[in-house]
């Protein structure tokens, strides 16, 4: 009777790969080293093909990564947004700390300028929201850029720094707090001393936010209604 020959690796077509299938396992690879450490050829290894075959879907490293963040936008729920300009502005800036929060690389891979020439138009939304509140407020164009760069700055600033300190912390390694302050020359620090973790842990976002909006938006004189 005769028997099939052995298989040695693989052979015939090879095996099909979807481009969700690539961003799941890209995110999952992400989640558990970093971006900084996704190859192409490894993420082509983790899925069991060629690099050469992620090709047919993904241009480079840096295009995969914007599919990553453009999908991760897409699946956050889009709140109503407020009419009055001031509180959409603070609905569409608290959206983004939430995404950025939900997946903090995303904060790193963005942390440019430039991006938001990158995102697809149905993930520019909260900027959009952003730059029409300042606008509808009273702001010229350039003032509308301004308040959104700021308030971008000040929401990955914030969505960084706590990632950052949680990843020290899991790792066994959170930053210590003096307690033996010289009061002659550092007087309210030694006053707070090691409670300074404890004020630092608060999550003042919110009131933060809403602060720095009220004093961006202080620069427009709004339009007058009529």
């Amino acid at each position: 009777m005769s028997r099939a020959p052995a298989s040695h690796g693989r052979t015939g077509r090879p095996p099909l790969t979807s481009r969700a299938q690539i961003l799941v396992t890209a995110r999952r690879l992400i989640d558990e080293d970093g971006w900084e450490k996704l190859t192409i050829r490894r993420l082509a290894a983790e899925i069991g093909v060629g690099a050469t075959t992620l090709y047919h879907h993904i241009r480079n490293k840096d295009d995969l990564l914007l599919l990553l963040l453009n999908h991760h936008i897409e699946q956050i729920g889009r709140p109503a947004l407020p009419d009055a300009p001031r509180e959409r502005i603070v609905a569409a800036a608290t959206a983004l700390h939430d995404a950025l929060t939900a997946w903090p690389w995303a904060a790193e891979v963005l942390s440019a300028d430039g991006f938001v020439g990158l995102l697809d138009e149905s993930a520019m939304w909260m900027v959009e929201a952003v730059v029409a509140g300042a606008g509808d407020h009273g702001c010229t164009p350039e003032q509308s850029v301004d308040v959104f760069r700021n308030i971008w700055y000040f929401t990955v600033g914030e969505v960084l720094v706590r990632a950052h300190s949680a990843r020290r912390q899991d790792e066994g390694r959170p930053f210590a707090y003096r307690d033996d302050l010289d009061p002659a020359q550092v007087p309210h620090l030694a006053a707070i001393g090691v409670r300074w973790a404890e004020l630092a842990a608060r999550d003042v976002y919110p009131e933060g936010l809403r602060t720095f909006v009220d004093g961006l938006l202080a620069r427009a004189t709004p339009r007058a209604s009529g």
